[in-house]
């Protein structure tokens, strides 16, 4: 079982540097899979490959991104960050393969829809989330690491909502299966805003330091940042019981606004001149964005829905995931952190991707061509970071430590 695998019982000479830490491995599948789906998705919609199998062609699309892209991407960063708020050794070697074959399977079987029985796929499917959340609560509950136990509770939900995808797509019908898809999606928005305002903020206020200039201007208020994660978390639970369009139109407005103050007292302007930092700011303004467009179907009731989707979508998780991908790589092999050549590149190609499929949405661009930018754009960007990153993710940490 993947849990009760430890990097000590595997000697240090034997381990494959891709598996010394899970970053390394599941950044790279990240990135990979991200170009396949949406080259594929591409082929799917204006050629009609029967890829989907028995699987409704928007839920199959939107669960592998979901649950598999944004999964991996997911796993690599908490299973790393778990180690360091704990004090434990990351999980690596055995172990680490044996997770990395369940999320494998689960693909598997999703691109195999057509061969497979249902409940075979489900299963299948969810291994993967059940381990996570079974290692999570592990190694976090074993160091008595009480602040993070919100964790445990988002990755246990996020295997309830792909159940209930499952549930939805093979017998229950599409109420249940938006639910799930909703339920995740959200559940992505509240890991971003949890996590993010931890380490946007704190690397903000250190890089200032570096450099010896004044972090007074890097704010947060508690109170704010209850109101802002407590209205996403709102958002998720209405996902779950299918509330009217109104009551999440309302708490998004909400949400939108409180995660917008948020961001401004974290100053991210006075980081502009690096891109490590400036993504991550820019990761959060989509958020805002997307939440808040979501919440102006209050006085816009046919504001179409792929706007806030993709918003939250391309814009908030592919500029964030990349963004902390980029910097845990840098980071978590001693490297300084200091984006390599042509990198920004990556954030460049990103933002067309996210503001072209955003103006799409909502029918200010029409046509192929802006669908094609924008793919063109995801492609790219999750394209270099598999160039400019492969050779320091498959190479040992310059400083001589493991992992």
């Amino acid at each position: 079982m993947v849990m009760s695998v430890s990097i000590d019982s595997v000697p240090a000479r034997s381990r494959s540097v891709l598996l010394a830490c899970a970053f390394r491995p599941f950044f790279l599948l990240t990135a990979l899979y991200a170009m396949v789906l949406i080259t594929a998705w591409l082929g799917v919609w204006f050629r009609g490959w029967p890829l989907t199998g028995q699987a409704p062609l928007l839920h199959w699309h939107a669960h592998e991104m979901l649950f598999g892209m944004v999964a991996a991407a997911i796993a690599g960063f908490l299973v790393t960050a778990m180690a360091n708020w704990t004090g434990t050794r990351p999980l690596a070697g055995v172990g680490l393969v044996l997770m990395l074959l369940l999320w494998v399977v689960g693909r598997v079987a999703m691109w195999l829809t057509a061969y497979l029985p249902p409940i075979v796929i489900l299963i299948a499917d969810a291994a993967f989330f059940l381990a996570l959340a079974v290692f999570a609560a592990r190694v976090i509950e074993g160091a008595g690491n009480r602040r993070n136990r919100v964790m445990i509770l988002i990755l246990a939900m996020l295997l309830l909502a792909n159940v209930l995808s499952h549930l939805g797509m093979w017998w229950l019908g599409p109420a249940w299966m938006q639910s799930g898809e909703r339920l995740a999606f959200f559940l992505v928005v509240l890991l971003m805003v949890i996590i993010g305002g931890r380490i946007t903020p704190a690397f903000t206020r250190n890089w200032l330091m570096r450099r010896g200039r004044s972090t007074e201007s890097i704010r947060s208020w508690p109170m704010l940042d209850h109101i802002a994660v407590g209205s996403v978390a709102l958002l998720a639970l209405a996902a779950v019981f299918n509330a009217p369009g109104d009551w999440l139109s309302g708490i998004a407005m909400l949400a939108g606004l409180s995660n917008g103050l948020r961001l401004l007292g974290w100053s991210g302007w006075q980081g502009r001149s690096d891109p490590l930092i400036w993504v991550l700011h820019l990761g959060h303004a989509w958020i805002v964005i997307g939440l808040l467009i979501l919440g102006a179907g209050l006085f816009v009731p046919d504001l179409p829905q792929s706007a806030w989707l993709h918003a939250l979508g391309t814009g908030a998780m592919g500029t964030l995931i990349l963004g902390v991908m980029t910097r845990v790589a840098l980071g978590h092999t001693g490297r300084e952190l200091k984006l390599p050549s042509m990198a920004w590149l990556i954030y460049l190609a990103i933002s067309v991707a996210a503001v072209v499929r955003v103006l799409s949405a909502l029918g200010w661009l029409e046509g192929r061509a802006p669908l094609m930018l924008a793919a063109v754009g995801w492609v790219v960007a999750f394209g270099l970071f598999l160039v400019l990153y492969w050779p320091i993710l498959s190479a040992p940490r310059v400083d001589g430590q493991d992992g």
